[in-house]
């Protein structure tokens, strides 16, 4: 999960699922090189996998690209994913879908799995959240540490932000240790390894002692290479291999000195800024990279430089968390700063507590398809992209 998502429109987002985890679970089989179509019979649990979370979050992409222009591309770095209006008649069967049932028969109509595969065999799953942690307006015992808003000498310039210097001169934005030793304006102060937390996952919720609760959203990071806390601290015998995770770094932290904390976060230049935003509908997760609501076990972080967002995909992991052996269907919504590669996904696991544990103990190999409408995928076909469709695209 600390190698996971940091949600931003558009982002790093949701930093880093831990990248020090017990070994993987055995991967499931996974065919030769190069992008495949398939039938709905060859995807492992098609035919029982819930689809209610995930076609919700697909209505609320295809409100997305109902907004834009007939031709507009869903991606320029992923041209084959086709324009908007590819997307418009699958997009109007399911939003007038009346039940699960027709949704499932709409896509098996509407469009083709294309299974992605790594030419390196590289695939891996892991989980995110959306934190729930008390907070205050002022700093008080032990709710110290500020979460930071933008300050006013951030200059943005894309993954490479400025820093306006009193001359009006700039430079690259500083490292965190810089950040957080001189201060800087605050939306909130809440418990340090929660600060910590909140910042690999790149957005929470927070809640004051008068019972409101606003959202801290991404604004930003500050352009440093990030830098894995966890692995530091398996390095220097903080912690154990084993203990990696959400829960292990949060009971070294809350037995380790202020000076350690700081010393451990300061391995990692990385540095969020957050906005308050309104907590709006409350069964909804953040606004992700694409500008919607995520949907938990509905919505996916991936890597835009391979997919485009909004487009739905079908995923087998075998992953303890989510049961063992698990298929499902989820919605490229948003990206990470960890999520590099074809055959990598970042599941959205939900808001709170329980939602932080599953997602915590996720990381497991696992194979994907894309979905897409048989006009983008028959042009996949025509350029010699993939192999010959299939014959039906009907299960069985």
């Amino acid at each position: 999960m600390l190698a996971g998502c940091q949600s931003a429109p558009p982002p790093a987002g949701p930093t880093a699922p831990l990248p020090a985890e017990p070994a993987l679970p055995s991967s499931p089989a996974t065919p030769a090189p190069g992008p495949r179509p398939a039938t709905y019979s060859e995807l492992p649990g098609w035919s029982t996998a819930a689809l209610i979370a995930p076609v919700e979050a697909f209505r609320r992409t295809c409100d997305r690209f109902t907004r834009r222009a007939w031709d507009a591309p869903l991606s320029l770095s992923v041209p084959w994913a086709g324009s908007a209006g590819d997307w418009e008649p699958g997009c109007a069967a399911l939003i007038a879908a009346p039940d699960e049932a027709a949704a499932r028969a709409i896509f098996e109509t509407e469009f083709v799995p294309i299974e992605i595969i790594d030419k390196d065999g590289k695939q891996k799953f892991t989980g995110y959240f959306e934190p729930m942690y008390e907070a205050r307006r002022s700093p008080e015992a032990p709710f110290t540490e500020p979460v930071f808003a933008l300050p006013p000498d951030f200059v943005a310039n894309g993954d490479a932000p400025l820093q306006r210097l009193a001359d009006g001169s700039t430079r690259p934005y500083p490292p965190r240790a810089d950040i957080t030793a001189r201060g800087g304006p605050a939306i909130a102060y809440a418990h340090p390894s929660d600060v910590f937390f909140l910042q690999v996952q790149g957005s929470g919720r927070l809640t004051f002692p008068d019972g409101k609760t606003l959202r801290a959203g991404y604004a930003a990071h500050n352009g440093q290479p990030f830098k894995s806390v966890v692995n530091w601290l398996i390095e220097t015998g903080r912690i154990t291999r084993g203990a990696a995770s959400m829960q292990g770094i949060r009971a070294w932290m809350d037995q380790a000195s202020a000076a350690e904390v700081r010393e451990a976060m300061n391995t990692n230049p990385r540095f969020v800024f957050f906005q308050s935003l309104p907590e709006g509908d409350p069964a909804l997760g953040p606004v992700g990279a694409h500008n919607t609501p995520l949907t938990a076990m509905g919505s996916m972080a991936v890597d835009p430089a391979f997919h485009a967002l909004g487009v739905p995909m079908f995923v087998q992991t075998n992953a303890p968390s989510l049961g063992g052996d698990w298929s499902g269907l989820l919605v490229a919504q948003d990206t990470g700063g960890a999520i590099k590669g074809p055959v990598r996904g970042d599941i959205y696991f939900g808001t709170g507590f329980e939602a932080g544990n599953r997602a915590g103990t996720m990381n497991a190999p696992g194979r994907l398809w894309v979905l897409l409408p048989r006009a983008v995928a028959a042009r996949m076909f025509a350029a010699g992209l993939v192999a010959a469709l299939p014959v039906t695209d009907q299960p069985g």
